[in-house]
């Protein structure tokens, strides 16, 4: 069993959205490692995050996209930090998967100031996405087969454009 299609990308680039639409247009089903660690860890990530730490989180998120990968036949989202692990990446090996990318200015406009995303909590969010971008830009790049540009496109048309690339990529 392996997931149809893997959606990654940065905070606000519309990784659940567009996954839970892409598996709607597949009638298959959605699933959220992120969600997947909230069950498991029985709270928030921004709770995680602040009583465990990143690193309790991050293996929590490996773990994760593990077992999403081994048992789910469907959508499957990964959090946008999950690319940082080198397990994880030889895990995407294989896989279809989806990168969906949005800039800067998108994606701080997206995201606002939510306390549910802790890396981009600050005082100058703009420029934490920046550098949370610029430093997970070639990780996304390197597991993906497909990539599409979120920024002028809304839910509907990225999901056309995901299943227009995966018609020809092998």
């Amino acid at each position: 069993m392996s997931p149809r299609y893997v959606v990654l990308g940065p905070p606000g680039a519309g990784k659940t959205t567009v996954g839970q639409r892409l598996a709607e247009r597949l009638g298959v089903t959605f699933r959220d490692t992120d969600e997947d660690v909230v069950a498991t860890a029985g709270k928030s990530i921004s709770d995680i995050f602040t009583t465990d730490g990143e690193p309790a989180f991050r293996a929590l998120e490996e773990a994760a996209v593990a077992v999403g990968l081994a048992e789910h036949d469907g959508v499957l989202a990964l959090g946008g930090g999950a690319v940082l692990s080198a397990v994880t990446r030889e895990r995407l090996a294989g896989h279809t998967v989806v990168f969906l990318n949005v800039g800067t200015a998108e994606g701080v406009r997206r995201t606002g100031l939510s306390v549910a995303r802790p890396l981009l909590a600050g005082v100058n969010p703009r420029s934490t996405f920046k550098a949370l971008l610029d430093a997970r830009l070639p990780l996304y790049r390197e597991v993906a087969a497909i990539e599409v540009s979120t920024d002028e496109l809304d839910p509907e048309q990225v999901v056309t454009a995901v299943l227009a690339h995966g018609t020809t990529a092998g």
